[in-house]
């Protein structure tokens, strides 16, 4: 299934016995081991708190989430699992205008806030790299200072330091903001 949409063959799945497993296929995404997660907290608040809980699971995620809240949703994901975490957006399946969306968090908030999004919507995100528990606030200062070391400005080295460990932005500033408190 992967090498097909890797190939970019339109893949489609005989429909099975929920959404969850037809999206879990059509994702392109590790199907070894998932997890279903059901609709994420209408409020950004509580959905943050529930993304920042799932931010090192290593299954992938399947989520269910409302035509009118998709691109929030997808922002909110993007700020806790990082804006390089692939997923997919599979709309309408077993219908006539079944549809998959794959890429980025960034790319597929982007196709939210740019399309008009109707139907029924599964949200499939990867699960965090196996190393991303492991990384320390230590790692990702050192990370950056090595970055900001070869002559790269500071936002740009905790964008490179976010996307190497599959982690949020803010996190890797926290962490940089935190080491240059203690140090003064």
């Amino acid at each position: 299934m992967r090498d097909a949409i890797a190939a970019g063959v339109d893949v489609h799945v005989i429909p099975g016995p929920s959404a969850v497993t037809m999206a879990v296929a059509l994702s392109g995404l590790p199907t070894d081991r998932f997890t279903f997660e059901g609709f994420p907290p209408r409020s950004s608040g509580a959905r943050l708190a529930t993304f920042e809980k799932l931010r090192f699971e290593e299954r992938t995620m399947v989520f269910f989430e409302a035509p009118h809240r998709l691109g929030d949703s997808l922002g909110d994901a993007v700020s806790v699992f990082g804006a390089e975490r692939r997923g997919a957006i599979c709309r309408e399946m077993t219908k006539r205008y079944e549809e998959t969306i794959r890429g980025t968090l960034s790319e597929l908030s982007t196709w939210a806030d740019t399309h008009e999004v109707l139907g029924e919507i599964t949200l499939v995100i990867s699960g965090a790299n196996k190393d991303s528990a492991a990384v320390t606030a230590e790692d990702m200062v050192a990370r950056v200072r090595e970055f900001e070391g070869a002559g790269m400005d500071r936002k740009a080295a905790i964008a490179g330091v976010a996307a190497e460990f599959g982690i949020a932005k803010r996190l890797v500033y926290a962490a940089v903001v935190d080491a240059n408190k203690m140090s003064s």
